[in-house]
């Protein structure tokens, strides 16, 4: 029987991150990822699994790139009658530009995406090599089912064929993850695995200080 003290204490010291670190079936709360100060982290998930929620409770501690704001942004400008299909891809070479122009930079800094996209994970991974940034990826593995009944709850419904793209895309990424894990880390530094579980029970996140 595990001491509640002992269960204390490990729950206070903050999980520093490094290869798979796989926190699925874990309800405590108060589990807390430590991260570098220069830090690139990329919270994914299925659309729906709660990854704004997530980057919400985090917001305060790093910049957030989000593809939404950037959305928000286009149709802002665009006419009411204008499709976002016309202007999409110009809209991701946009939110990919915002992306690039914030690692570039030193401070900690926070990635919405799906994660799903095996071209977008190396994309990301060259880009924080390049300068020098350790790049981490908590991703919430909450199932399909679940991640429904979010979009419904959110009203920001996804349509069939980009929902089946993401979960084909992740379920590739957790089957590498089942095997040796070489192929899901690979240009991470670490890949937090959270569920329903572990990701209700309001996991924290920090960034530590830069040294002077």
């Amino acid at each position: 029987m595990t001491d509640p003290a002992d269960r204390e204490r490990r729950a206070a010291d903050p999980i520093r991150p490094k290869g798979i670190v796989d926190l699925r079936g874990q309800g405590e709360s108060g589990v807390r990822l430590s991260f570098p100060h220069n830090a690139v982290v990329i919270v994914a998930g299925l659309p729906g699994s709660g990854k704004s929620t997530l980057l919400n409770a985090w917001a305060p501690l790093a910049t957030v790139v989000d593809p939404r704001a950037t959305r928000a942004a286009h149709q802002a400008v665009m006419p009411s009658w204008l499709p976002y299909r016309m202007y999409q891809p110009w809209a991701r070479l946009r939110h990919m530009h915002w992306i690039r122009t914030e690692i570039r930079r030193a401070h900690p800094l926070l990635v919405h995406d799906c994660g799903s996209r095996p071209w977008m994970r190396r994309w990301l991974a060259g880009n924080a090599d390049r300068a020098g940034r350790p790049l981490h990826m908590v991703l919430l593995d909450v199932g399909f089912q679940e991640a429904l009944s979010g979009q419904h709850a959110r009203r920001r419904l996804t349509s069939r064929r980009v929902f089946a793209t993401h979960r084909r895309g992740l379920a590739r990424l957790l089957s590498s993850v089942d095997g040796d894990g070489s192929a899901a880390v690979e240009g991470l530094t670490s890949l937090v695995l959270l569920d329903r579980t572990s990701r209700d029970g309001g996991p924290r996140a920090q960034f530590d200080r830069p040294r002077k």
